[in-house]
Formats: C-alpha cells, structure tokens, sequence
C-alpha cells in the first residue's frame, strides 16, 4: 500500500452530521464502527499504529448502547492512558499485557459522551523519546513523530475520526504536523490526567487529534464543557510572528510555510504583526528540562529502580542523568516557570494570538527519531492552548503545520483563531481534509 492511499483523514464532524441525518438507523451507527475496524483491518499491518484492537463483538455492543454528542464515533486512545476493557502497556514491555482494573477519567468522559473505544494507540516508551514502529500515512518512509504517534497515524490514516494522545513537550503538536491533520493542546489542566501514567505531573496534558480545527475543537468542548467550539471571529485576529526564537531555528522549508500562511491571513483580512521574545523565553528551555527531569525520576522511579534492564537506552540514559538534579535546582526552575507564567501576558499585548511554526521542519526520514519539540515546550510549560493547524506541505511534499497559541484558559479565542487560519489556507491553497 502506497502513502496516497493511506492518508484518508475523516471529519469527525461529517460523521456526526452523517448519524444525525440517520438517528434511529440502527445499520447506519454500526456502520460507523464497522468501517473503522475494516479500515484497521486494511492499513494497520503496514502503519503498525494500534497496540490493541476491540473486538467486533464488544465494538457492537457499545454501539448499541451509545447515545450522548458523540455517539457511536470510535475513538482511539493513546496507550499510556489506562483502559479496563483493554490491555495498557505505557509502550514498555515491563507492562506486556498489563490490564487496569478501571478507565482513566479521560475514558469516562469519552464513554459517557457516547464514543467507542476501537482500540490503543501506539505511544513512545513511556511517553519519552525512544521511537515506535509507526508509519506516517503521509509517506510510509518518515516518522509520524511522537510520543502520540499511532493517535495521529490512526487519524490521519482515516482509522477513526478523533483520537486522544497526550503533550508534556511536544507530544501533541508535532506529531499533528508530521501526520497533516489538526492537534490540540489544551490549556494545562482543562482535561483530566488521573489514570494517565504520569512522566511529569506538572507537564503532563491531554492532547486531542482530529482531521481539522473544528474537529478538534468539538470534541474538546464536549469533553471540557466549556464552550471551544469555533464560533468565527467577529473581528478579524492579530496574530504575533516572532522575529527570532531562543531555541532551534526554523528551517528554510518551515520559515517558508509560516510565511506562506502569513500571506493566506493577510489575504483574508486578518493582521500580522512582529513581535520579539523577552530574554525570559530563552531561560524556559532549562527550566522545562530540569523540572521534567526531576519529575520523570520520580514518577518512573519503580521502573528504573526494579526494571531497569527493560528500559531503552533512551530513557535509562535521560534517568540516570536525571538522578543528578537536586531539590534546589528544581524549586529555582518552578520559580523561573512561574514568574515566566506571570509576565505571560506581555506577550499578547495588542495581538489574538502567536503564530510560529509547529515543528522545526518536516517529518524526518525513517524511524531513528520522532523530530525535534524544540517549538513546543516552552508553551507546554507556560500552560498555554495550542493548535497545529494543517494545510501546508514543505518543499519535499510533506505536512508542515503552522501553531497558533493562546494565553492560559483563553482556549475559545485561541481556537477561533486557529480555525480562521485554516480557513484561510483552505481559501489559499485547497481543502484540508477530502472525506
């Protein structure tokens, strides 16, 4: 199967609208699902993306007793989240066939909502860095990124419509860029983490894919309920393009891509202005290393102390030099963090929102790595809403998505925002999702 024929991403909200026009047609919500494990069927034994699959039977029967606002939408679920009705892993072999005794909060919320859970997604080992065997649907000889790798492949390869992954650095947001479809960050804490296996608690946050902006965004208000959904902005968005950034460069290919979407919302009305980092947002990146660190010796401490020899070199590694970072080091890099998250607004004075691009390029070749969260973690760390908007391609023919960004609990205009740069790429250069 070639890479054409496995990028099929499908709107989760045409399939709402699909069973909305057939309520009542019992075949038509089973076919839903149906489709979805056929197109597992289809694609899974190249894209490698699923870590375990419902069966038909159990698939069947949830269908049959959903209802709620997303009724009868298969869902995958990242494998660091914990499901009772299927095996959780953490993408460790220390946890082989490992079966919680309950859902996650996370799962509830989906169930409850009316959602069926088709299957676990592909994680990077523990949600760090090791990469997994997953294909990108966009070209089967990159990496879909990470640590959410087989949400975004399971999305962007047409498995389902909607999936959950999680961010503590880039999780989210880059492998949304990798994969060409949409991602979404929510402001630290607006969904519930508790049955996530944690890496770093003040980090760790729900990350959610969809085909495009007002996917992601429905499904964020149905499980937040708060109101996200794109409501279209009555004036047109300022969006801040920084002149220079304190961490890796874009490369030539991203930078043009920015500069691509730029002229798309210039074209459709909206302003960009430049703005400048203050010398703060260079002080994140240790910060963000030492608290995460700190935090992953602890959390993973089980793990390192008693299975050590079941770890990647990867994650043993980054442990072990983890081991090194003291309590003080620690408390100076939450102060750093929290007095950043306090001149936080300076940073949107006059402006809707940031716009940078969501990775430093496109995805790279092979599987040796997941790409680089260099654009990522500092908006992790600050807590802030981020959406990968997708739409562009890069001079070698793949995704490269752009990322706007909010201010904390600001999700709603971040998310208008986003969604009025997607329609102005759609407008620019074609439709973001074809199904």
């Amino acid at each position: 199967m070639n890479a054409s024929s496995m990028y099929r991403p499908l709107s989760g909200l045409n399939l709402l609208r699909r069973n909305a026009d057939n309520a009542g047609n019992v075949r038509e919500r089973e076919r839903i699902v149906l489709e979805s494990l056929a197109r597992i069927e289809e694609v899974e034994p190249t894209l490698m993306a699923m870590t375990a699959v419902a069966t038909r039977e159990a698939a069947l029967q949830a269908t049959a007793q959903a209802n709620g606002p997303l009724a009868c939408m298969p869902i995958v679920v990242k494998d660091i989240v914990d499901t009772q009705a299927l095996p959780t892993c953490y993408g460790s072999p220390i946890y082989a066939g490992h079966q919680p005794p309950g859902d996650a909060a996370i799962v509830t919320l989906l169930r409850r909502a009316g959602s069926v859970i088709i299957g676990k997604s592909a994680t990077t080992e523990f949600a760090f860095m090791e990469p997994t065997v997953t294909r990108n649907p966009c070209d089967l000889a990159r990496t879909p990124g990470g640590s959410s790798s087989g949400s975004a492949a399971a999305v962007a390869a047409g498995i389902v419509p909607f999936a959950i992954g999680s961010q503590t650095g880039g999780s989210t947001i880059r492998p949304a860029s990798f994969c060409g479809i949409a991602g979404y960050k929510p402001t630290f804490g607006m969904l519930p983490t508790v049955g996530m296996k944690c890496f770093s608690w003040s980090f760790d946050t729900i990350g959610l894919f969809g085909a495009g902006v007002g996917d992601v965004a429905y499904l964020a208000q149905v499980l937040s309920r708060r109101e996200v959904a794109t409501n279209g902005t009555a004036v047109p968005p300022v969006f801040g393009v920084p002149d220079g950034y304190p961490w890796t460069e874009p490369s030539a290919n991203a930078s043009a891509v920015l500069e691509q979407a730029v002229r798309a919302i210039e074209h459709a009305g909206g302003r960009v202005q430049r703005v400048r980092f203050p010398p703060w947002m260079a002080d994140l990146i240790d910060a963000h290393h030492i608290i995460q660190s700190y935090e992953a010796y602890l959390s993973l401490g089980f793990e390192y102390d008693h299975h050590r020899a079941k770890l990647s070199s990867t994650l043993a590694d980054f442990l072990e030099q983890a081991a090194g970072i003291d309590m003080a080091a620690y408390l100076n890099a939450r102060a750093s963090m929290e007095a950043s998250r306090r001149m936080l607004p300076t940073l949107f004075d006059g402006i809707t929102a940031l716009l940078t691009p969501s990775a430093p390029d496109e995805a790279p070749d092979g599987l040796a790595t997941t790409g680089d969260p260099a654009f990522n973690r500092n908006w992790t760390l600050l807590g802030c809403p981020c959406v990968n908007v997708p739409g562009l391609s890069g001079a070698r023919g793949g995704p490269i998505g752009v990322q706007v960004i909010g201010q904390p609990w600001d999700d709603a205009r971040c998310i208008d925002a986003a969604a009025f740069v997607e329609r102005a790429i759609v407008a620019t250069v074609g439709r973001v999702c074809a199904n």
